[in-house]
């Protein structure tokens, strides 16, 4: 795993994708790309726990925690009855949970 911009999930063959999360901090400042087919996006801001700066165990801790803030937020997006849910609705319940 690592970090990506953006800029690697905007190709045309991309376009099929339903969902778009951002999670830096530092990209809740940053204008939103055009994503192709228009996906449902949604920012879900966690410190980057590659800045961290301090002790081995401090900076893991960091990066413990931005697993466990993304790992809950991923797991109650996914249990969402998406087959019942309008587009509208998705989104209203993709934007509480950040």
């Amino acid at each position: 795993m690592r970090s990506k911009s953006w800029e690697e999930f905007a190709k045309p063959e991309d376009a099929e994708d339903g969902f778009r999360f951002t999670v830096c901090d530092n990209a809740a400042q940053e204008l939103c790309p055009i994503w192709p087919g228009q996906p449902m996006t949604a920012h879900w801001g966690v410190p980057d726990p590659a800045a961290l700066k301090g002790t081995s165990e401090q900076i893991e801790r960091g990066f413990r925690d931005a697993y466990l803030i993304l790992e809950r937020r991923l797991s109650l997006f996914l249990s969402l009855p998406f087959a019942s849910l309008e587009k509208l609705a998705i989104q209203n319940e993709i934007n509480r949970s950040a």
